[in-house]
């Protein structure tokens, strides 16, 4: 009679085990806004937005589409943006990225960025309409902060891409 072999039962990873890095940046990247830098015009581009905006275009299925609301929030709670900006704005961002990626079959880096620095143009620009104060003069300082948005995605792309490397090695 032969022995029976023995068979190795493997334990399922958790979900969220691949949301971990994605949220970690995330909240980091909204976070950056507390760092004390004077400046007399708004140049810091939105980091938490970005890094959101970074993995789910890097990755689709890091971050679910819920995830925004809380992410959001705590960001309008950091940033002292009025309360529920952030959580609908990047709510409606990832909710048309998954339609945009029902529609398109298939993108490259290219449209990617073009996506991304839209979503932040469209969010910098409902953002201010939700904080108020129309009349202020901010359209140039917005106009500087969507382009520096726009030149810094690919390095956040770049960092989520070793972030995920990282994790996916431990």
């Amino acid at each position: 009679m032969s022995t029976p072999v023995p068979i190795e039962l493997s334990v399922p990873e958790p979900p969220y085990r691949h949301w971990r890095p994605a949220v970690v940046m995330v909240l980091i990247g909204s976070l950056i806004t507390i760092v004390p830098i004077i400046a007399t015009i708004p140049f810091l581009p939105p980091f938490g937005l970005l890094a959101l905006l970074a993995w789910r275009l890097f990755r689709s299925n890091a971050l679910p589409a819920w995830a925004a609301a809380p992410l959001g929030l705590f960001d309008d709670l950091v940033s002292g943006q009025p309360l529920g900006s952030a959580m609908l704005l990047w709510s409606l961002c990832l909710i048309a990225l998954d339609v945009l990626d029902t529609r398109l079959v298939q993108r490259d880096f290219w449209q990617d960025w073009l996506i991304a620095t839209a979503a932040v143009a469209l969010c910098l620009a409902l953002g201010r309409v939700f904080a108020g104060m129309l009349p202020a003069y901010v359209d140039g300082p917005l106009l500087i902060q969507t382009a520096l948005s726009g030149l810094l995605f690919p390095a956040m792309t770049r960092l989520c891409a070793w972030q995920y490397r990282r994790s996916a090695s431990r």
